[in-house]
């Protein structure tokens, strides 16, 4: 396993365990296999799990706590998350705080080292493109993130609950890059990177969600990036193992599927798995820390790893993939 600089904890593996799949959100598993992949992940030398209460209502936590079992993780690092909404100031702290201290109890932690927003960032009155109470509900405008979430944040860093805080990269494209370039920026962004340039269903803020742009921003910043949706839900491998009914998925996902044809050809010609190209793809992207695996077993995940042992890809090679997606 390679580790890269990531301003927040000096060094992170370049492969994350993330929480979706071994909470069970997507995808056929069981919690005794979700254990086995944590236990595989940690052989490997895989030092940074991201979850977040939302994957299987708490379930990825709990899962970390059963893989950790009181063992010592001082040399492994752990983001979660609070998908906050917008809420009057006074009960921001309150909701952040209540949230953690549930994160930590079902991981067996005392703190974490990065702690997310999990709400999508929009400008005051902001009209979400897909509307609905829930989606509504989700997002977090402008003034609830520098009037009362930032200070809530840096309430938590004093009492020594997070280490770092920042944002997913996920919302409307004019309030993320507002909330990257305050005086107050996050410590670290999650960021859609995948050759499709698709967020797939969970880019419903915006009508034309262009994570390039976030990506980009973060760059230009030299913010620190943990690539996310790498295979964007299964679009970008071999087959879409998931119903569109489930939680999580539309249409569009399986729209990115059919349009991803072109990369699943060319990945065969190169002798290689669609799952495996992308993730190489994501892990040859500029100013990229780590990228988060969405994987729910071990064999998806040595997949992963055996991904992350080859040679990252040349520009050339880069813009092959995009060029053959063009059109």
């Amino acid at each position: 396993m390679n580790y890269r600089d990531f301003k927040p904890y000096s060094k992170i593996s370049s492969l994350t365990l993330g929480g979706g799949g071994i909470g069970q959100v997507w995808g056929e598993t069981t919690s005794e296999e979700a254990v086995k992949t944590v236990h595989t992940a940690l052989d490997h030398g895989i030092n940074h799990f991201d979850v977040a209460p939302m994957y299987g209502k708490g379930e990825a936590e709990r899962i970390i706590g059963k893989s950790l079992n009181g063992s010592d993780a001082d040399d492994l690092f752990f983001t979660t998350k609070c998908q906050l909404g917008t809420l009057p100031d006074t009960e921001v702290y309150d909701k952040l705080n209540d949230s953690l201290t549930r994160s930590l109890d079902n991981m067996k932690l005392e703190k974490v080292n990065l702690f997310l927003l999990h709400s999508q960032l929009i400008e005051d009155h902001y009209k979400l493109y897909k509307f609905d109470e829930m989606r509504a509900k989700s997002a977090t405008t402008l003034s609830c993130f520098f009037n009362a979430a930032v200070p809530a944040f840096e309430r938590l860093q004093k009492e020594g609950k997070i280490d770092h805080w920042g944002i997913g990269g996920l919302g409307q494209e004019e309030a993320i890059i507002q909330a990257l370039n305050h005086s107050q920026a996050p410590s670290a962004v999650q960021c859609v990177i995948n050759p499709l340039n698709s967020a797939g269903a969970i880019g419903y803020v915006s009508e034309a969600f262009n994570p390039q742009a976030i990506l980009s921003e973060c760059q230009q910043l030299d913010i620190p990036i943990l690539a996310i949706r790498a295979v964007q839900a299964g679009a970008l491998t071999s087959s879409m193992d998931r119903s569109p009914h489930e939680s999580g998925f539309d249409k569009s996902d399986f729209d990115d599927f059919d349009k991803a044809q072109p990369f699943r050809d060319l990945a065969i010609d190169w002798g290689e798995s669609p799952a495996s190209l992308a993730h190489r793809y994501a892990l040859s992207t500029k100013g990229v820390s780590s990228v988060i695996l969405g994987v729910k077993n071990r064999i998806e995940l040595k997949e992963c790893i055996e991904a992350e042992a080859k040679d990252l890809l040349s520009d050339s090679e880069i813009q092959q993939i995009e060029n053959c997606l063009k059109g």
